[in-house]
């Protein structure tokens, strides 16, 4: 297997939503990039297995792929039973799309936020066992990794103890660098020494650590340098999540410093 870090064989995704890729086709090609492809919730009920067929033959030049699952509204570890069904139902319409997408992990997120259940993590995590279970044996039996997204976490104890409940080689973590730099109450390196052996993706965005703004890598204080050093040979995949064209291209210049 190539080691993951190589600045001259990585090939990092770049994370577009659906809605988006029409318009940036052109530049997509032109480029071959390997993408994220993420799936709001506001379209996401008129999305067909057919028009994603649609997609995939866009995507004509053979790229890698991943997939960003809908958050907005979703919680995969809720208490009221109706409504991790209709997570439920709406992360099964992803796997679905991964049978002809065929990507390599999708992004998920938690639904956690400690102030939501008084600190009971127990309780969210009962709900989210349920829930990821058979989620997770149908995406190994597609060959698709999951990987749970850190959001509002301060520390990351609620998804290691789900990583280690889950007990599953296909089950991880996105470790997104953005969300760590605002939430985050651990420095870098404590995060990473307690969680870098369950990173199935990262999410490598920037900020000053007041707002969730998306920076090119290295245009904020993220500490970029650290967290390539300390993840070096974990095979995972590389995410840029940059929201211009003018910022993706930095980012894949810029990833190509920090991993010299």
């Amino acid at each position: 297997m190539t080691r993951p870090n190589d600045p001259g064989l990585i090939r990092p995704h770049v994370h577009v939503p659906y809605d988006s890729v029409d318009l940036y086709l052109q530049f997509i090609k032109s480029e071959r990039l390997n993408l994220e492809i993420y799936f709001g919730s506001r379209s996401f009920d008129r999305l067909t297995v057919h028009e994603i067929a649609g997609l995939k033959r866009k995507l004509d030049y053979g790229p890698e792929i991943s997939i960003h699952a809908p958050f907005m509204d979703l919680s995969p570890g809720a208490v009221d039973l109706k409504v991790r069904e209709i997570t439920m139902s709406r992360f099964s319409n992803v796997l679905d799309f991964a049978e002809i997408l065929t990507p390599r992990a999708i992004v998920f997120h938690s639904g956690y936020d400690k102030w939501k259940y008084d600190g009971r993590v127990d309780i969210w995590l009962e709900g989210s066992l349920q829930t990821w279970r058979p989620l997770n044996k149908r995406a190994e039996d597609l060959g698709v990794r999951i990987a749970i997204e850190n959001i509002f976490e301060d520390d990351p104890e609620n998804l290691i103890l789900l990583a280690k409940e889950m007990n599953s080689d296909n089950f991880g973590m996105c470790f997104d660098t953005g969300h760590f730099n605002l939430f985050s109450k651990l420095p870098l390196l404590e995060w990473l020494e307690k969680t870098k052996q369950y990173f199935k993706e990262l999410h490598l965005h920037d900020n000053h650590r007041y707002a969730d703004h998306h920076l090119a890598v290295g245009d904020g204080d993220f500490d970029f340098t650290t967290l390539f050093r300390e993840i070096e040979g974990i095979d995972c995949v590389y995410t840029l999540e940059s929201h211009t064209i003018e910022d993706v291209k930095k980012s894949l210049e810029r990833l190509k410093e920090f991993l010299k």
